[in-house]
């Protein structure tokens, strides 16, 4: 069982930058692939980027983005820079076995932070 507890969420203007955290508790991050999914009102839960042997990013955020893991805090980052109106949603990590862009392989969820992208 893995608890995750993401943070870092809030208010930003569009341009500006936000780091997110996710916190694992319950085992080590290591030995997972972790994800980020995101998912604004009325829509689906839309992938952003995965982390497993190697990094995938949505093609939307690559070059702004960046997933990263500190193995001696068990907790996962994602950096994202240049942020626009249209990425305002609750942002999600999951922990899973492999690295996907498909949310139903993930085992294991955050209950999400808000980020809220002003024009």
């Amino acid at each position: 069982q893995v608890q995750l507890v993401e943070s870092g969420g809030g208010l930003v203007q569009a341009g500006g930058s936000l780091r997110l955290s996710c916190e694992a508790s319950g085992r080590t991050l290591r030995t997972y692939a972790m994800g980020w999914f995101r998912q604004a009102p009325g829509k689906e839960r839309e992938f952003v980027a995965a982390l497993g042997r190697t990094n995938y990013y949505a093609d939307s955020v690559k070059g702004r983005f960046t997933m990263y893991r500190d193995s001696g805090k068990n907790t996962v980052y994602l950096q994202m820079n240049s942020l626009k109106p249209e990425e305002t949603a609750v942002y999600y990590c999951a922990a899973g076995r492999v690295a996907a862009l498909d949310p139903a392989l993930y085992d294991w969820w955050g209950q999400g932070t808000q980020v809220t992208v002003s024009s």
